[in-house]
């Protein structure tokens, strides 16, 4: 691994040390110098910018399209199908693009070359989808879309090992926190800005993001895998791409448990909120768009004021484990305000207090996961691991919540409260986890 230069405060650069230790497998790992204010500045907005590509048409665009196509009684089982089969996708891509490119010796770097093709492939599926004619082709769009857009996300996580010291870790988590948040106002803003017009309500999200990914991309000094260090292939590392032993790594593992809890909350709300909004609060379809863009702008105003703010406070007290099940306990209480409400306001007021938990759920969790990583010389594809637990509810949910809708008589508010059930159950996993406080 040939060393590469990195910025030091004030946003210079810093010369590398041609005698420190490389960092490959079998090698001694070296602590990144630390990173400056254009490198977290750019690297947050290609975070939101590789958000925005996802959100866009997740948080909206995709339900009115699937709508469009079949109808609100169809809406939710075929939502279900397209979102469910794209999220399965997901959860073989994003781990087994991490694994390629903790393997790729490109003269770009390891992660370069999978954020440029992770954005074309993710812009050809978001594109088929927004012309689609039928819900088959919505399919196939969306499922191409999950595939690449995944292995961009997987190149961009593994920035934050490779580049990013212990010490700033919490702070620039905090900071990519926000970044969620802000790509959710961002992409339901763009969408409702063009409401009436389905291609641009896909493509406006898409050029957005795209341009923001792309400007990082182009920018990054990437780490260079020499290929003497390239790790080994076989059909044994193939299958181990899928997985990190509960045994041997318990931390990993309930860290993965807690992630895949939350997010399982949080896909329950962001996958049906739509149509919560139009059976159970009575929001006319004309307007729902606009509603959640406001439900998104308040959960993020509140998640942006929370996560850098934990994140901080995480780096100087050197603690993890309280904030994170703090957060998943207030994401609960929130999602049990929005189970109860019977207006916008309720709604909002839920939305409000989600951003709160969210927001420090994200400032932290990502830098406990990464501190709990089983090995850094494939820091990508133990990241992709953890991602399955990100990806996997989105596959679960959608066929979790029509049994759900069935017993409860449709009823959008019980399924809000199996969803702050499942956030409350990611609090305690984190619990047991003793390598990080």
């Amino acid at each position: 691994m040939q060393p590469v230069p990195t910025e030091d405060e004030a946003g210079g650069m810093q010369a590398p040390d041609p005698d420190s230790p490389r960092r490959g497998v079998g090698l001694t790992p070296l602590e990144p110098p630390r990173v400056g204010r254009r490198f977290v500045t750019l690297y947050a907005l290609s975070s939101a910018g590789g958000s925005l590509l996802f959100l866009g048409p997740l948080l909206v665009s995709l339900a009115l399209k699937v709508n469009d196509l079949v109808g609100i009684q169809d809406a939710p089982e075929n939502l279900a199908l397209v979102t469910g089969a794209g999220s399965l996708l997901a959860i073989v891509s994003n781990p087994l693009f991490g694994r390629l490119s903790d393997r790729t010796t490109s003269r770009l770097g390891m992660r370069r070359p999978w954020m440029i093709v992770g954005l074309v492939g993710g812009a050809v599926g978001t594109l088929t989808v927004a012309l689609a004619p039928s819900i088959g082709t919505v399919l196939v769009g969306w499922c191409i879309a999950q595939v690449f857009l995944n292995a961009l996300l997987a190149a961009q996580m593994a920035i934050l090992p490779d580049q990013v010291p212990t010490v700033q870790r919490g702070l620039v988590s905090g900071i990519l926190g926000v970044c969620l948040p802000a790509a959710s106002v961002a992409a339901t803003y763009l969408v409702q800005a063009f409401e009436g017009r389905q291609l641009m309500m896909f493509l406006a999200p898409l050029l957005v993001g795209g341009v923001l990914v792309g400007i990082f991309t182009t920018s990054l000094h990437d780490r260079r895998l020499d290929a003497v260090d390239k790790p080994p292939w076989s059909l044994k590392q193939l299958v181990g791409t899928f997985y990190v032993s509960p045994r041997a790594n318990p931390d990993f593992a309930w860290a993965f448990t807690s992630r895949f809890m939350l997010v399982m909350a949080y896909a329950f709300l962001v996958t049906y909120q739509a149509y919560y909004l139009i059976d159970e609060v009575g929001v006319l379809e004309g307007d729902v768009a606009h509603q959640i863009y406001l439900g998104t702008l308040v959960q993020s105003v509140a998640l942006v004021i929370a996560s850098p703010l934990t994140g901080r406070l995480s780096d100087r007290l050197q603690r993890r484990k309280i904030f994170v099940i703090a957060a998943a306990v207030i994401y609960a209480a929130a999602l049990f305000v929005i189970a109860g409400a019977s207006g916008i306001t309720g709604y909002l007021f839920g939305m409000a207090v989600g951003g709160l938990g969210f927001g420090m759920y994200m400032a932290v969790d990502l830098a406990l996961v990464v501190d709990v990583l089983p090995d850094t010389g494939s820091a990508a594809k133990d990241l992709g691991v953890i991602n399955i637990a990100g990806a996997l509810p989105f596959a679960l949910a959608p066929a979790l919540a029509p049994a759900v809708l069935a017993i409860s008589a449709d009823s959008y508010s019980v399924l809000y409260l199996v969803a702050g059930t499942c956030a409350l159950l990611g609090a305690f996993a984190v619990v047991p986890i003793r390598r990080v406080r």
